[in-house]
């Protein structure tokens, strides 16, 4: 007598996927994938045990949770079938599909149902899952290789994709919506962008200074905001306003732009060149320890050291406003580091009496010092402070500084402290 199998009884998890990526925008939407197959559900007679949302690309393998959800439900015996609305929502890579196919081999996948299609554990309907799948594949490496081949065609056209830099809009046909769109120069800030690397190429200034210029002459963003420190840096390292750019990026694939250029290639390498000046003289790396200390006498916000670069190659520090908040506009001065220096130091020399343990050790060392200087004029100790303030560590400055309790302000280019008035005067 034969054996008869027992029949299994099916329980499904349902499906359902919707990528945001652009190969898939003609996609069902999830919700509508859940409504179509609890129909097909209910006309069956298929039991629903689980439903998996997931909006995110099959295109690559392991990435998606819903769907290592749904293998691990599989393999827990929460279900043992899988309904979705077509072969693609599962797969569209290799990795996937072989997973499907294996716990199929395993006898614990026992069967996928589609709006349209059953797959089981029998050869010819695995092979047909595999080939729908892998053509699902098939299509996505495809449309892959067209998008990269009209961008490769847009860049020969001199069109850069994606969006335009600060200076440059987008000019659309509404007569003709199969021309393409058209690179034009904003009339409003392009006058800008060229000021911008002719403040740092011809004028010297730093980005800084240009950055503060172009602000106050009212350069502001397509939102009508004021623009940021990082996008001045970033306008004067684009190659895009000299009528060149690189597609992708740091790919090596240059190409020319079809576009009216803002600046000329000869005032963008000397802007480069600019940047090179102020990067051997280690633009950024000193510390601009005095800048904690010391406030806007104007409008209250923190004063920044800044490293520049003048037009015959030499390097210097100045300490300036940062502008921080709603105060854009203030006009306070910057103050030289050499004569920030020899302010503090004669500040400090005038209040040093009312710290006993730093007047002691300035004391103890001046007298040292003054012990070598043999034939030479002593060293006073407002020049003592000046040397340390200027070539000591940072603790060094940090152990002088401390005595003064009271905050420094930066007011009409000078410092000043509540603690002794007229000293910066």
């Amino acid at each position: 007598m034969e054996v008869m199998e027992k029949e299994i009884s099916l329980t499904y998890c349902l499906y359902a996927r919707k990528s945001s990526e652009a190969d898939e925008r003609q996609a069902m939407s999830i919700e509508s994938q859940i409504t179509e197959m609890t129909r097909i559900a209910e006309k069956e007679g298929v039991k629903i045990v689980e439903t998996i949302r997931e909006s995110k690309s099959a295109k690559a393998s392991g990435v998606r949770d819903g769907y290592r959800k749904l293998l691990e439900g599989i393999r827990e015996g929460r279900f043992n079938s899988i309904l979705t609305w077509a072969p693609d929502r599962l797969s569209r890579n290799a990795g996937d599909l072989g997973g499907l196919v294996d716990l199929m081999d395993q006898g614990v996948l026992q069967k996928i149902q589609t709006s349209g299609q059953t797959f089981t554990n029998t050869p010819d309907e695995k092979f047909l899952l595999m080939i729908l799948c892998s053509q699902a594949k098939l299509e996505n490496d495809n449309r892959a290789k067209n998008v990269k081949r009209g961008l490769r065609a847009k860049c020969e056209m001199g069109v850069r994709p994606g969006c335009v830099p600060l200076g440059y809009k987008l000019f659309r046909n509404n007569d003709n919506f199969r021309e393409p769109s058209k690179t034009i120069i904003d009339k409003e800030r392009a006058p800008f962008i060229k000021k911008i690397f002719e403040y740092v190429a011809i004028s010297g200034m730093s980005g800084q200074q240009a950055w503060e210029y172009v602000t106050e002459e009212g350069l502001r963003t397509k939102k009508g905001k004021e623009i940021t420190l990082s996008m001045i840096y970033r306008i004067l390292r684009e190659p895009f306003y000299y009528g060149k750019f690189e597609y992708p990026r740091g790919s090596g694939n240059w190409y020319k732009g079809s576009y009216t250029p803002i600046i000329s290639e000869e005032l963008f390498q000397a802007v480069q060149e600019s940047i090179k000046v102020v990067e051997k003289g280690k633009w950024g790396r000193k510390n601009f320890y005095f800048g904690q200390i010391i406030k806007c006498g104007e409008c209250g916000s923190s004063v920044c050291g800044v490293n520049n670069v003048n037009r015959h190659g030499k390097l210097y520090t100045y300490y300036r406003c940062t502008k921080k908040g709603h105060h854009a506009r203030c006009k306070e001065k910057y103050i030289r580091e050499e004569k920030l220096i020899e302010q503090l130091a004669r500040i400090i020399d005038l209040i040093k009496d009312k710290h006993v343990r730093l007047s002691k050790r300035i004391s103890q060392n001046l007298e040292q010092i003054n012990r070598f200087r043999k034939g030479l004029p002593e060293l006073t100790a407002q020049e003592y402070l000046g040397d340390v303030l200027k070539n000591g560590s940072i603790q060094e400055k940090r152990d002088i500084l401390r005595c003064i309790t009271n905050k420094l302000f930066l007011r009409d280019g000078v410092i000043t402290c509540s603690e002794i008035r007229g000293v910066s005067s």
